[in-house]
């Protein structure tokens, strides 16, 4: 099974940074362990997604959606 998006996700971490473009689960485990600090549900979900997918327990769509939704909280989401 897969762990790349379908269609990748863009983030903005910082205000001056580069947009990044997030092409699978182990990169948003990435964004969402680094960049995203304050440990919100919506984060924590996306977490739990990500973690689901690498074990083989969900599908890829599943955790890219519980991470746009974490991005989006977390106001790093450049678009959807």
């Amino acid at each position: 099974m897969s762990s790349s998006f379908i269609r990748p996700v863009a983030v903005q971490i910082g205000r001056h940074d580069r947009e990044r473009v997030i092409f699978d689960v182990n990169d948003a485990a990435t964004i969402l362990l680094r960049s995203v600090p304050r440990p919100t549900e919506n984060r924590k979900l996306a977490m739990d997604a990500c973690l689901q997918v690498l074990r083989g327990e969900a599908q890829t769509p599943v955790a890219r959606r519980a991470f746009v939704t974490a991005a989006l909280e977390a106001k790093i989401l450049r678009s959807d």
